[in-house]
Formats: C-alpha cells, sequence, structure tokens
C-alpha cells in the first residue's frame, strides 16, 4: 500500500474572501483537520501536493500523514470540493483517527477476471456493475487499499450482493446493519439485449389472442 504525506500550514486567515485570495494569490487551498476529540484546526495545502495525491486511488482509502505546526497527524480523506469546471480542488476535509478506534471509509471495488467470466465467454453477456465502491468499517489498522470482486465463475443471470462480498478479517458493511433491503447487488452478468429482445418479442405473441376461422372467413 503506499504512503501518502501532505505538508500543510496552519491557516489564521478565514473566511470566503481569505479562501479566494488564497487559491488566487498562492495556487494553495484551504482544508481542516477535525476529529478524535481535538479541536479542528484549519490548514493551508499546496494544490499541487493534493492534485497529485488524487491521480492515485488509493489516497481516498488510506492513512495519511499530515505534517503542520510542527507536528504530524494521521487522517483519512472524508470530503473534497471540485471546481464544478475546472480540474480544480477548492477545499479539503480531513479526520483524524485513532488506531483503536473504528472508522468508516468508502473502499473502490476491483472486479476480477471479467475476459474470462463464464457468462461472458459462453453465453456472450454483458457485466453490470452496479457499484464501483462500497463503505466499509473497520478499524484504521486494518483498512484496505480495495476490495477485490472475482467474477469468473458467474453465469447469465448471476449477481453478486453486498452480503456476498468477501472481506477480510476485522471488516464489516454498515449499511447491512440497516436490514435486507440495503442489501445491493454489487455486478450482475446480464444476458445480450439482442436475446432478451427475441425472449421478449415470443412472450408477446404466446400470451396474444389466437385469430378464429370466423375472424378469417369475414375476409373473403
Amino acid at each position: 500500500m503506499a504512503d501518502f504525506e501532505l505538508n500543510a500550514e496552519l491557516r489564521t486567515d478565514k473566511g470566503k474572501g481569505a479562501s479566494r485570495r488564497l487559491r488566487r494569490n498562492a495556487d494553495m487551498i484551504p482544508a481542516i483537520l477535525y476529529g478524535a476529540g481535538q479541536d479542528p484546526l484549519s490548514l493551508t495545502l499546496a494544490h499541487k501536493d493534493i492534485h497529485k495525491a488524487c491521480q492515485s486511488e488509493a489516497f481516498f482509502s488510506h492513512i495519511i500523514t499530515i505534517n503542520a505546526d510542527g507536528n504530524s497527524q494521521q487522517a483519512i480523506v472524508k470530503d473534497l470540493q471540485r471546481h464544478p469546471a475546472k480540474d480544480r480542488i477548492m477545499h479539503a476535509d480531513f479526520l483524524r483517527i485513532q488506531m483503536d478506534q473504528a472508522i468508516t471509509v468508502e473502499v473502490p471495488l476491483h472486479f476480477l477476471n471479467e475476459d474470462s467470466c463464464l457468462g461472458v465467454r459462453q453465453g456472450g453477456g454483458n457485466v453490470s456493475h452496479n457499484m464501483t465502491s462500497i463503505e466499509i468499517s473497520c478499524l484504521p489498522g486494518d483498512l484496505p487499499e480495495y476490495i477485490e470482486v472475482d467474477i469468473e465463475e458467474m453465469d447469465l443471470g448471476d449477481a453478486i450482493h453486498m452480503s456476498g462480498l468477501k472481506l477480510a478479517d476485522g471488516l464489516s458493511i454498515p449499511s447491512l446493519q440497516q436490514g435486507a433491503d440495503h442489501d445491493h447487488v454489487v455486478v450482475s452478468v446480464n444476458a445480450p439485449k439482442r436475446t432478451e429482445e427475441l425472449d421478449e418479442d415470443a412472450a408477446s405473441a404466446e400470451d396474444a389472442p389466437a385469430q378464429s376461422d370466423g375472424d378469417n372467413a369475414g375476409d373473403e
């Protein structure tokens, strides 16, 4: 797993106007570090540093070391505000962590063996990714960079739900505690669209009322 470290400065000049000047004049962005029963810290980060870190998928599911005011603190990314039209990060929120307290993090899903999937290889089906990441709860030391989902044995019509994911010890999915209605489909293998259309046409023909001889007689 990659290591991420960001250098920051304490920010005393606050407010929307100060944040705009920060982004415009110094190519820096405002950020906040909070949690773990400590006071929030208003920070300033170099845009180029966090922009580069964001190029790695692991940055969003990894413990980050933030150096500020001579101290190093560990945190995870909780939120990033991006510019609606430009490739710019506008603000970052970081949550402090404690190694003995569980955290809830969105972790990416990596799908394995799509090319050799049974339903694709033999049935010409299509793989549908209903989810590309999932929210998990675990201790910081157990935080995975991603979760693998092997779909090689999936046939046409098969689906893997959240409850069917293979998780390492210490990981759980909080939403499953809310009941079966929250056990959403993660990935499924669907029949080719043309096949589905033919099946629907055949079913429609079977449901249509048969034309009687008397009906035909009136046409002679």
